[in-house]
């Protein structure tokens, strides 16, 4: 019997993006075609043209990060924010297929 994942903390989120691409990426939670998926997109809060305060965008994440936990992902999304050889290029976000425990979807795909 395994034992569930550690929840996801907005701060190791943060952590992970600033090592792994050294930038505070914004990030989205979305569904298509009733399926979920997290994405990474190009903006980040350094940029000047970021449309977030440094405020709005950790209680963004913390949102965000509190929904995973609650989808139950948060061990997928840790993977592979630390995995995934792809990196976050302007006009092209990178997409995360949440795969969701059975129950959790319908929550949220209404």
């Amino acid at each position: 019997m395994s034992t569930p994942a550690a929840p996801l903390a907005a701060a190791e989120v943060l952590q992970i993006l600033r090592q792994r691409w050294q930038a505070s990426y914004d990030l989205q939670l979305i569904s298509r075609r009733g399926r979920l998926y997290l994405q990474v997109m190009w903006a980040y809060l350094e940029q000047q043209s970021f449309p977030l305060t440094a405020a709005d965008y950790q209680a963004k994440l913390e949102e965000l990060v509190g929904t995973l936990n609650g989808l139950g992902v948060a061990e997928q999304v840790r993977q592979w924010l630390t995995t995934t050889g792809e990196k976050p290029r302007l006009g092209k976000a990178m997409t995360l297929p949440l795969e969701l425990p059975p129950g959790r979807a319908s929550e949220f795909l209404l």
